[in-house]
């Protein structure tokens, strides 16, 4: 089903900075009614209202504390789309002495905090009509890089949770899309190493907005993501994203 944000309320997690501030900017342009910039801290939001004025209203949100998360739904029952974008990285390979520290760490933000927000913000989509959820995943959910192994990992299993809420949620006629982006020029991929390759952000704020219009499950980002998205997609489409009985 196609999903169109034109005069949507949405909710951005991560939105002070990097791709989430780019995406408030862009879902602004598409003609948003409102976005719930949602943030650890208030003030580090100010950017955007002084932006965009009382199109963006900041919210506390933090995925690693589950408390903000409900708090948050609880005062945003408007909201008919959500964007999951926040998520953290740590540099560490499975040889590391603290590989452990880093995949709980990452897992408690990347993972615990994706089911949290489901479900928080998954009945008010439903009673709000279905509306959408989008899902920040990185193409390092599907191809593991070995320096950043543990996010791999906890990106992998984000996409696994996405996937399921992708056959959940159609029951409620809500649109969830699965994000794959590349190397993207950020904090992130400063810290991963990785700024050389990277791209601008704009390309998955582009991703994020055709793939609802076209009704999509996954969107790839980026020449790399594409690139890999492109001999992925078959077994995405033929496996991924059909129902397949469990018994």
């Amino acid at each position: 089903m196609s999903y169109d944000v034109k005069d949507k309320v949405v909710l951005v997690t991560g939105a002070n900075r990097g791709i989430g501030k780019v995406i408030v900017d862009f879902l602004v342009k598409e003609g948003v009614a409102k976005v719930y910039a949602a943030v650890r801290k208030l003030e580090s939001a100010n950017s955007l209202v002084e932006a965009h004025g009382s199109k963006v209203k900041p919210i506390e949100l933090d995925l690693s504390n589950p408390s903000t998360i409900h708090a948050a739904a609880e005062v945003t029952q408007d909201v008919q789309v959500v964007i999951n974008n926040a998520g953290v990285l740590r540099n560490s390979t499975p040889l590391d002495k603290d590989a452990i520290e880093s995949l709980t760490f990452e897992i408690n933000v990347n993972v615990f905090g994706l089911i949290h927000m489901a479900q928080a913000f998954a009945p008010i989509l439903k009673k709000n009509g279905g509306g959408a959820f989008v899902q920040l995943n990185s193409i390092a959910s599907i191809k593991t890089f070995p320096n950043i192994a543990t996010y791999s990992a906890s990106k992998a299993a984000s996409y696994s949770i996405t996937q399921a809420l992708n056959e959940l949620l159609k029951e409620q006629n809500t649109l969830v899309l699965s994000v794959h982006p590349g190397p993207i020029a950020t904090d992130m991929a400063d810290s991963a190493g990785i700024t050389e390759m990277a791209e601008p952000p704009s390309l998955v704020a582009e991703g994020i907005i055709q793939a609802l219009k076209n009704g999509s499950f996954h969107a790839y980002c980026g020449s790399l993501a594409k690139n890999i998205g492109s001999a992925y997609q078959s077994f995405a489409t033929s496996i991924v994203e059909t129902s397949i009985s469990e018994g």
